[in-house]
């Protein structure tokens, strides 16, 4: 987890907010309603205290209780362009969240829950990388939904691609819902690519988000569309993550358990429901400020269909 300093109104002014994409895949599900807990380090420090308040105040369990003195809690600034795109500078040398250590990630954590999610961020510096591979193969051992987001940003990579693709295929085997951003997938050779990474590494379905355009489904040797909806984006921080907890959540809702309960209908009908949230999401600047909740959803879901 991390903080996001956002533009202000003034030039060189910074807002604070709190981020990190896992963290909000787990505040986006907290507000479907549903159990969720973060499993991150954060610094012993004033900024530290504040990611925990976040949790806490919507409803998520702050799984690991201990602060680090080793580090600074990690911290992001973006820059937003036209459109809502945005950029990313990370002051993380070191930062908090890279010490999450193996020894911290135990069968009894993994137990509570049905979804286990993580992304390709705590893999790039050790020993959180060790501590990411350890919940992700428990979740897997255990038979949970394991849930994986490239979410590729280089500064953290130190600009090597290479590395960061070898990462993460060292752990897709343990994967059985990979997210994927329309520019990632050229990392892993392209769209056609895909349906053979699947099949190398037992993944049920891989998730290709497209931005403005909607999402695309790759399952097996089907292929699930989903159209975006057109919105005035402010600010697209986080909405990649707003989608993928509506997805999730929309699963869980629909009584998904495991890869065997997965049809194609129950994957389209989470597809529109985390459309609408992400949709929702870029309308407004901040990424967890931004994720809507389920009746929010569910509205402008009715909305649509009326």
């Amino acid at each position: 987890m991390v903080i996001d300093f956002l533009p202000g109104e003034e030039s060189g002014c910074y807002i604070r907010n709190a981020g990190g994409a896992p963290a909000n895949v787990a505040i986006a599900v907290a507000r479907n309603g549903l159990q969720s807990g973060f499993l991150g380090k954060v610094g012993d420090d004033d900024f530290g205290r504040f990611l925990v308040s976040v949790l806490e105040e919507n409803g998520v369990e702050n799984v690991c209780k201990t602060m680090t003195s080793e580090a600074v809690t990690t911290m992001a600034f973006v820059t937003l362009h036209e459109g809502g795109e945005r950029t990313f500078t990370f002051a993380r040398k070191p930062g908090a969240d890279m010490l999450l250590s193996p020894d911290e990630i135990s069968p009894a954590i993994i137990d509570r829950y049905t979804v286990v999610h993580a992304g390709s961020c705590s893999l790039s510096r050790s020993p959180a990388a060790e501590a990411t591979i350890r919940a992700l193969e428990l979740g897997h051992d255990r038979g949970k939904l394991v849930s994986f987001d490239v979410n590729y940003r280089n500064l953290l990579w130190d600009n090597d691609q290479a590395a960061a693709v070898a990462a993460v295929k060292r752990i897709l085997g343990y994967v059985d819902l990979l997210k994927i951003s329309e520019e990632e997938v050229a990392l892993f050779g392209g769209e056609a690519a895909i349906p053979q990474l699947m099949r190398d590494n037992g993944i049920t379905l891989v998730m290709e988000t497209l931005g403005a355009d909607g999402a695309r489904c790759f399952l097996a040797d089907e292929v699930i569309e989903v159209e975006g909806r057109k919105a005035t984006a402010v600010d697209a921080t986080g909405a990649g993550d707003a989608f993928w907890g509506g997805f999730l959540s929309c699963l869980i809702d629909q009584g998904i358990t495991g890869v065997t309960d997965l049809t194609s209908r129950k994957i389209r009908l989470a597809m529109e429901y985390g459309n609408v949230a992400g949709w929702v999401c870029v309308q407004s600047k901040g990424a967890i400020s931004s994720l809507p909740t389920k009746a929010q959803i569910q509205q402008h879901l009715n909305t649509r269909n009326s």
